[in-house]
């Protein structure tokens, strides 16, 4: 791992040697904001990004043919490219903020008219032009979202849903048909910070389905992450975000049904999307099975204990210092 600035940081073993295939946005390129996070994060992998045509079906018909030709490993769409990536069956995908009815989607939000590329094109065009025809043109093919994929298909799509997002509400629809629907925090556009905490936690797990790979697993008591006022405790969140670069995190909390919404609630606001199944309900903490036990208790069981709190693990950076040492063992 290496730090190229201060919001984006390298992994060159996470996707190595694979390839991306990236679907961009309405009005923008293969030359978005997006596409130089993804090269800056993963510099050891092949990062595909045409230029889409205007004309959906155009569109669709150049995006098969380099599936047919690239075979990418993860396919990425962000807005109406999560609306083409959709259809692009039998790839691992992730759609973010997918614009699965972009005609309606078009007509909210004044995308009428000429309208400018926000990005540079290879073509050197700058602007473009929507009437009514074209409209008709998307809503046709939005109308093939969801057609003919089966239900192993179905399983390798991830949804990734702003949860402050104002132009597009697809959650819901998304969900009707596929299973795996996270929120994160941030708008319809990504920028670094939605990135990192969100899409690179999900290309981190689907590496590790593609490549057969079983990292070291850590589980963590929520309660040695919250301090008395229900905030995190200091370097907490810093320290699960370095944990996740080399083992299989899990968040530990108690199973009564007082506090399982409060957990859920919490997790969510502080730790977001590596947070998604992967949180334990449980009252037997010493039954985990796995390689560590972050808590707060003198839990004595199956993991090796890290006990928080105690004169060697007495901060969040202790623990990160140990961990650091140990390189994913």
């Amino acid at each position: 791992m290496e730090q190229k600035n201060q919001y984006i940081t390298q992994y060159p073993e996470l996707m190595k040697g694979k390839r991306i295939l990236y679907v961009h946005g309405f009005g923008s390129s293969g030359q978005s904001g997006t596409v130089t996070r993804i090269r800056e994060a993963l510099p050891c992998t092949e990062v595909i990004a045409p230029d889409l045509p205007v004309h959906p079906q155009e569109a669709m018909y150049l995006l098969n043919n380099v599936c047919a030709q690239k075979q990418p490993h993860l396919i990425i769409g962000t807005s109406m490219g999560g609306m083409y990536a959709e259809m692009l069956r039998g790839f691992d995908r992730i759609l973010v903020n997918p614009a699965l009815q972009m005609a309606d989607t078009m007509k909210e939000h004044n995308m009428m008219g000429s309208q400018q590329f926000q990005n540079p094109r290879q073509d050197g065009i700058q602007e473009f032009y929507v009437d009514k025809a074209l409209v008709k043109e998307y809503r046709e093919m939005t109308g093939r979202c969801f057609e003919g994929g089966d239900s192993e298909d179905r399983m390798r799509v991830w949804g990734l849903f702003g949860d402050e997002d104002t132009t597009v509400h697809s959650l819901d629809l998304f969900h009707q048909h596929y299973p795996t629907a996270i929120r994160f925090h941030g708008g319809h556009r990504m920028n670094d910070k939605s990135f990192m905490h969100s899409v690179i936690p999900v290309i981190r797990w689907i590496d590790d389905q593609q490549e057969g790979r079983e990292r070291p697993i850590i589980y963590i008591d929520i309660n040695s992450l919250i301090d008395k006022y229900g905030h995190p405790q200091s370097s907490s969140q810093k320290a699960v975000r370095t944990l996740l670069e080399n083992y299989q995190v899990y968040f530990v909390a108690p199973s009564e049904n007082t506090v399982y919404t409060t957990t859920v609630s919490w997790l969510y606001d502080y730790i977001n999307v590596p947070a998604y199944a992967h949180t334990v309900f449980t009252e037997r903490k010493d039954l985990l099975y796995g390689d560590y036990l972050i808590d707060a208790d003198k839990t004595e069981g199956m993991a090796t204990l890290i006990h928080y709190g105690s004169d060697t693990f007495k901060t969040w950076d202790d623990i990160i210092d140990y961990f650091s040492h140990l390189g994913g063992q």
